[in-house]
This record gives structure tokens, C-alpha cells and sequence, in this order.
């Protein structure tokens, strides 16, 4: 007999973690430099001069970690293969010692009875490649395809799920937008060349996939509510252009075969990689996928930047460089006062979970959807018990279970949930300020602590049901 509480049955439980935030290991056994490599290494472009040289030394450490995956009761995992690993250079052979490491970890996963799901690109691509224009190269999209075929060929007899890309937003706009992740350009003209390859990236990647393997192929995208901050139409329009850049301009390529046309408004050279497009790419690019990721984690509130003033006396707060994130001239992130936010200053917004959700199965495909990250950053510690009572935590993942059940409760067919992050780790840009784990990761020795969390999400994973209480 089941209950409002319980998931779909063979609901998928899982962890996620990216190569570059927790492998460390940076030069083992053949493996090349990153564009993380080279913008963590130079100066004044992550906080503290933070890298990834050591990270969680998982590269090293990976069979205890894929323990506590198998303690947690966790059904599936997704990790993500450097590609620096595989290519040092971005071309030529196989590296035979990568894609061993990633047999070895796809086998323990299966030894312990869980599902490996793996992500192609989680944004480290060879330093070579970006020296040859990275991104904004269509011929990287060919790249990805060789890669793609090396790992597809050695792993395909393991890997139970597929996921070609990672968040395209970021790699485009804040890898060559903005500046403020790597390679760290700041031209919006790059951006919208890097949007269009790197969805061709996707395509050629699934193309490759679709010969060697029988698994379900997707892709993941950060998705997010964009709030107009009043019903004035200034902030109306400001919110939908926000809501096109971060959403619709991956969203309707996918699934409609075309750029938003409002989008020429907000780029001068008619949308994204328009001036990049040759015939063909649409159609690849929005080719059958079996499953949509969605990586969320909070809804912003937008106004006109001629309406800044009101909204201050409205009550919000003004954050013209959009809450650390990237400030842009045609909005203005403004926040709410009482909401709840995380170490990272996004508010904490469960029911924008679920409205994403509903929304992609009304206005997009009815296909099925794992959410393939979701978690809190916070500024845990080991307290005198030598436990760490992450309670925020908790909170924040219950108030999102919950959003995702109602999802579900509205016709969603949603698969799956992958908790942000198994570990602690290096995270981007802002180093290790905050931590994002359900485990405690001490840097300088490796040792590993499961907080609270992982144990209260170990009760959900084996109840398969929400906890009548938190």
C-alpha cells in the first residue's frame, strides 16, 4: 500500500559529482591540462588562489568513496570523465590509463550494485583545444564527437545513463561571457558562438552515442524561475529576457529545432550563434534525447534597471552584479528580504523546482526527467562531537523532495533524483569557501565524515518516501 509520501516505485536515488571538483590527481598517468588547470593557476581568478591539483584526491581515494555511495543505499551515481584524461591534448588516441581509471570506477559501481550514469563534459575541456579557440571553434563540436567515441566504445558495456553536456549555459556565458569561470573571456560575442557549438557538441555526442550504445542519452541544463519583481511592464519584459537567456535559449533548440526569436532583442547578432548556424545544425541539435537533466537551484527576481529605485521601495534588495553571478545591462537582480538564502546567496525556493518542472512537460516534451543536481551550499564544520549537524541542509533537500513529489503528483514524469554534491569539493570560481557535501571532506588529510544529511537522505533513498516530518 503506498502513501502521498511515496516515490514511483524504482524511483532512482543517486549522488553527483563533476572530475575537476573532486578527482584531483592533475597530472597522474598521462593526464593533460584543463582550461581549470590554467584559470585556477593564474592569479586573482578563483577566491584564495584555490585549484583542483588535490581536491579530494578521489583519483586516488575513489573505492572509499564509491563505498559510502553503496553505504548511503544510493541507486545510481553520476560522475562526469575528464576529457583531459582521455585526450591530453584534445585529439589523437585514447590515453589508455584514463579510460582505465573510469573502467575501474564503472565496475565498482556495478559491483556494488549501483547504476552508473555518466557526463561527458562537466567543463574541463584540454587547455589545447581552448588554445585553438575552445568553444567558439565549431570544429571543437567535432572534437567532442572523437572523445565522445573513445569513451562510448571503452564504457558502453557499463554505463547504464548518458549525459553529453553540463549546464551550457555556464561553459557559454560565464566561460566566455562574463570571465568569471574558465577560460575566462569576457565577450558576449564568444558566448553566443560558444552556445551554438556547444549545443552541436551535444548533437554530434548523441549521434555517436546512438551507434555504440543502447543506454538512454540525454543532456543537462541549468534551468531556473525568472520572477518579474512588479507587474509594471518594464519588469515583465526584463524577467522574460532573463527567463530566454538562462532557459529558452537551450530549451527551444532541444525541442522546437530554433532559437527563441525574441532573443534577437537581447543579442545584436540575431540570438545566439545565428551568424554560426549552417544548415543541418538545428535539426541535429533537436534529434530525439531519451531524458531531459535539470540541474536547479534557485529562482530569480528581476526588475528593469530603470525601475531600481522602485524596487527598493518595494521592499527588495538591489543587487546590480546579480547576486555574484553576472551582471548585465538590461536587468537587475533584486532580492527578496525575507527569504531564506544559502552560503552562496541564492534564495532558497522549493516551489520553483516544481514550477520548472510542470512547465517543461506543458510547454516542451512530455519525456522524462531526472534532476540531476539539487543541493545547498553552506558553511558546514566539525562540531565538538566530531559530527557535522548540517540541519540547513536537510532542510533545504526535504523542501525540494517535496516539490519534486508535488511534480509528480501533477503528471511530471519525473525518474529521478541526484542529490549536489556526495562530497564536499572544489567549487569553481569560489574555491573552497563553502562546502556543497553530504559528506565532510577534511582537505589536508582526505579523511571523509558523513553529515547529518547523508544520513537522513540515506532513510528517504530506503523508505522511498518523504519523512512525515523534518
Amino acid at each position: 500500500m503506498t502513501s502521498d509520501r511515496d516515490f514511483p516505485a524504482g524511483f532512482l536515488w543517486g549522488a553527483a559529482t563533476a572530475a575537476y571538483q573532486i578527482e584531483g590527481s592533475v597530472t597522474a598517468d598521462g593526464r593533460g591540462p584543463s582550461i581549470w588547470d590554467t584559470f585556477s593557476h593564474t592569479s586573482g581568478r578563483t577566491l584564495n588562489g584555490d585549484n583542483g591539483d588535490v581536491a579530494c584526491q578521489h583519483y586516488e581515494r575513489f573505492a572509499e568513496d564509491l563505498d559510502l555511495v553503496h553505504e548511503l543505499g544510493l541507486r545510481a551515481y553520476r560522475f562526469s570523465i575528464a576529457w583531459p584524461r582521455i585526450q591530453p591534448d584534445g585529439k589523437g588516441p585514447a590515453n589508455q590509463a584514463g579510460l582505465d581509471f573510469y573502467r575501474r570506477l564503472v565496475a565498482g559501481l556495478r559491483e556494488r550494485g549501483v547504476r552508473p550514469v555518466a557526463t561527458l563534459y562537466h567543463w574541463d575541456l584540454p587547455q589545447a583545444l581552448e588554445d585553438l579557440g575552445g568553444w567558439t571553434s565549431r570544429d571543437t563540436a567535432e572534437r567532442f564527437a572523437e572523445y565522445t567515441a573513445m569513451v562510448g566504445d571503452a564504457l558502453s558495456d557499463g554505463v547504464d545513463m548518458w549525459v553529453t553536456l553540463n549546464e551550457p549555459w555556464c561553459s557559454a556565458w560565464l566561460g566566455y561571457g562574463t570571465g568569471v569561470h574558465a577560460p575566462g573571456h569576457a565577450d558576449a560575442e564568444m558566448a553566443r558562438l560558444a552556445t551554438h557549438h556547444l549545443l552541436l557538441g551535444h548533437a554530434r555526442a548523441t549521434e555517436v552515442l546512438r551507434r555504440v550504445t543502447k543506454a538512454p542519452v540525454g543532456i543537462t541544463l541549468n534551468l531556473g524561475g525568472k520572477i518579474p519583481a512588479t507587474d509594471h511592464e518594464l519588469d515583465l519584459a526584463a524577467a522574460r529576457r532573463a527567463d530566454g537567456h538562462l532557459n529558452r535559449v537551450y530549451l527551444e533548440p532541444l525541442f522546437k529545432g530554433e532559437y527563441p526569436a525574441d532573443m534577437d532583442e537581447l543579442y545584436p547578432s540575431s540570438g545566439p550563434g545565428r551568424d554560426a548556424v549552417q544548415p543541418g545544425d538545428l535539426a541535429a541539435i533537436s534529434q530525439p534525447i531519451d531524458f531531459l537533466g535539470v540541474n536547479y537551484y534557485s529562482t530569480s527576481v528581476l526588475a528593469d534597471p530603470s525601475r531600481e529605485k522602485q524596487a527598493r521601495e518595494a521592499g527588495y534588495l538591489v543587487y546590480p552584479g546579480g547576486l555574484g553571478r553576472h551582471p548585465r545591462p538590461d536587468r537587475v537582480d533584486v532580492g527578496r528580504a525575507d527569504v531564506v538564502r544559502t552560503a552562496a546567496g541564492w534564495e532558497v525556493d522549493p516551489s520553483g523546482l516544481s514550477k520548472i518542472l510542470v512547465r517543461i512537460r506543458a510547454e516542451y516534451s512530455p519525456l522524462p526527467l531526472y534532476i540531476t543536481e539539487n543541493g545547498s551550499a553552506e558553511h558546514d564544520y566539525v562540531g565538538p562531537d566530531g559530527a557535522v549537524h548540517d540541519a540547513a541542509r536537510v532542510r533545504y533537500l526535504d523542501q525540494h523532495f517535496r516539490a519534486a513529489k508535488d511534480a509528480i503528483d501533477q503528471g511530471v514524469d519525473l525518474r529521478g533524483y541526484f542529490v549536489w554534491s556526495l562530497l564536499d569539493n572544489f567549487e569553481w570560481a569560489l574555491g573552497y569557501s563553502m562546502r556543497f557535501g553530504i559528506v565532510w571532506v577534511d582537505y589536508p588529510s582526505g579523511k571523509r565524515t558523513p553529515k547529518d544529511s547523508y544520513r537522513w537522505y540515506k532513510a528517504v533513498v530506503s523508505e522511498n518516501a518523504l519523512p512525515a516530518s523534518t
